[in-house]
C-alpha cells in the first residue's frame, strides 16, 4: 500500500465509523391536530437527528394514552411521545432525550409539565423561562431528570 492510500484510507474510516452512529433515533408523537406547538417540538426534533413519526389523535384518546404509559397528570403536557420504551411528555429537549437514551434508566419516562417560554416548540422571542425535565420512576414519582435555565 503506497502512503496515499494508506493517508485516505486513515482519512476515511472514522467518517465510516461516525456513520455507524448516526442511525436516527425513532420517536412516536401522539398529539392532537389542533395543537401548533407540537408541530413546532416535533420540528426540534427532526432538526436535532431525530425519525418523527406524528399521529393525531383526538384529546380523550391523548389521555388515554397518556394513562396506559403512566404519565402522571401533574406531568403531563400537550403532547407524548415514545422511544425505546420510554414515554416522552411535553416539551422535552432533544438533549435530554438523547441522555434517556444513552443512561437507559429504569423508569417510565421523562416530562416537562406544562407549556414553558422559551422550551423547544414553545420559543417566545427572547423569553425563556427556567424549567425542569423530570424522571418519571415506575411507581409514578418524580426526580429532576435535568434542569434548564
Amino acid at each position: 500500500m503506497d502512503r496515499r492510500t494508506f493517508v485516505a484510507a486513515a482519512l476515511t474510516l472514522p467518517l465510516l465509523s461516525t456513520a455507524a452512529w448516526a442511525t436516527p433515533l425513532r420517536l412516536t408523537v401522539h398529539r392532537s391536530p389542533t395543537c401548533g406547538c407540537c408541530g413546532a417540538w416535533a420540528q426540534h426534533m427532526l432538526d436535532s437527528g431525530f425519525d418523527v413519526t406524528m399521529i393525531e389523535m383526538d384529546q380523550d384518546d391523548l389521555w388515554t394514552l397518556k394513562a396506559q404509559l403512566g404519565v402522571p397528570e401533574t406531568a403531563a403536557g400537550c403532547h407524548t411521545a415514545e422511544i425505546n420504551g420510554y414515554f416522552v411528555e411535553g416539551h422535552v429537549p432533544a438533549s435530554d432525550i438523547m441522555r434517556l437514551v444513552e443512561t437507559a434508566p429504569d423508569a417510565l419516562g421523562i416530562a416537562v409539565p406544562g407549556m414553558p417560554a422559551g422550551s423547544p416548540g414553545m420559543e417566545m422571542g427572547g423569553r425563556v423561562d427556567a424549567f425542569e425535565t423530570l424522571l418519571v420512576a415506575r411507581d409514578g414519582t418524580t426526580t429532576v431528570f435535568q434542569s434548564h435555565a
